[in-house]
């Protein structure tokens, strides 16, 4: 019999209660969750045990849902800035030609390093809204990077990585937390209407500033 207990941190009891939720939760997956060649055939978890382990889960859900979000906006700040690095990077080309840049560097070579850093924010961006953890190793460490860039980056990397350190951030990255996530479709967290008011004018800004940059040259 599955036993339900909770440890140190709100982490679920073991392995077995993870694939005893997955199982109630995706019933149509019966017979690949739980090897029974039937999908209509009875789980082999108790009921009880089931339910113990899913009010569980709801209830570190509900614990983490909001710093859960403030993690996934940071993977939002990172698809913007990638966004903007390419552009920026195809823009420097556009008004220099192929030739040397303001700095003597070729413009070829600026444009790759700016589309390597794009799509290296892209993809971390996406790995953090994923949770996945080598995501969050590669931000933390490159948020410790823009602590030098005062005042703003230094205020933004120091946000970024109270985030990601806490104990709640460390939390959201560890193996089990996408069973919980599956196991609470119905726990969302809603994004106050402000806070996109807020993003819409920083990513304005930023390209404000991109377009000034290029045609300034």
């Amino acid at each position: 019999m599955c036993r339900s207990s909770e440890r140190p941190g709100g982490r679920l009891a073991n392995d077995d209660d993870i694939a005893a939720v997955l199982r109630v939760v995706w019933i149509g997956e019966e017979a690949l969750l739980s090897g029974n060649p039937s999908r209509y055939a009875p789980p082999r978890a108790h009921v009880s045990d089931v339910i113990a382990v899913g009010s569980q889960a709801e209830a570190i859900r509900r614990e983490h849902i909001k710093h859960e979000a403030s993690v996934r906006s940071i993977g939002a700040l990172y698809f913007i800035s990638g966004a903007v690095l390419l552009v920026a990077g195809v823009g420097a080309v556009l008004s220099g030609g192929l030739g040397e840049s303001a700095f003597g560097v070729p413009a070829a070579a600026v444009l790759i390093i700016y589309a390597a850093f794009g799509v290296l924010s892209i993809a971390v961006g996406r790995g953090i809204r994923a949770l996945e953890p080598w995501a969050r190793t590669t931000c933390i460490v490159l948020s410790f990077v823009g602590l030098i860039g005062i005042p703003i980056g230094t205020l933004v990397s120091g946000y970024i990585l109270y985030l990601l350190l806490s104990a709640k951030g460390k939390r959201l990255f560890e193996p089990d937390y996408p069973a919980i996530i599956a196991a609470t479709p119905h726990i969302k967290y809603r994004t106050s209407v402000v806070v996109w008011i807020f993003v819409g004018l920083l990513v304005l800004l930023i390209l404000a500033i991109v377009v000034a940059a290029i045609l300034g040259r």
